[in-house]
């Protein structure tokens, strides 16, 4: 089973370009740095364009963020590449003639509905501006480990 990217995908773009300011980023650059094709990279971009994070000119590989990272939210992004896509999935091909296949999932929706809830509101509190904070901070760890100094500047 292949699970969703879409999202980390998403926020490995955004921070991509927040710790390259200026720089020339190609989609085919930023695919090598998630393992993906560039055609991938040019959707989810239409998709951060069009919700508002990101801004860039066709033809021009300089893309940069609409707003600073304090003002991005995982919400924000999420919303951006999945929409009003709820982040649990019930299985609608249960059989409706069976009273166990039918009531679950309406029990599950009920739990699933309060997991969207909080997710969401999470999701909400957490800024790309974080995540590059958590980044850096993960870079100092493997630099102290590796017991070097230049490793932190390494992306």
């Amino acid at each position: 089973m292949k699970y969703p990217t879409k999202l980390s995908d998403a926020v490995h773009i955004l921070a991509f370009l927040a710790l390259h300011p200026g720089a020339s980023l190609t989609s085919e650059k930023i695919a090598e740095s998630i393992q993906t094709n560039p055609a991938y990279v040019r959707q989810l971009m239409s998709a951060l364009r069009k919700g508002g994070l990101l801004l860039s000119v066709k033809g021009h590989p300089r893309p940069t963020l609409s707003r600073d990272p304090d003002q991005i939210t995982l919400l924000d992004v999420y919303r951006a590449v999945e929409g009003e896509k709820p982040i649990l999935h019930q299985d609608t091909h249960t059989n409706p003639a069976c009273g166990v296949g039918v009531n679950i999932q309406l029990a599950l929706a009920d739990c699933y509905g309060e997991i969207q809830d909080a997710a969401e509101r999470r999701m909400q509190e957490i800024t790309l501006a974080e995540i590059l904070r958590r980044y850096h901070r993960k870079l100092r760890g493997i630099a102290e480990e590796k017991g070097d100094a230049a490793y932190e500047t390494e992306i």
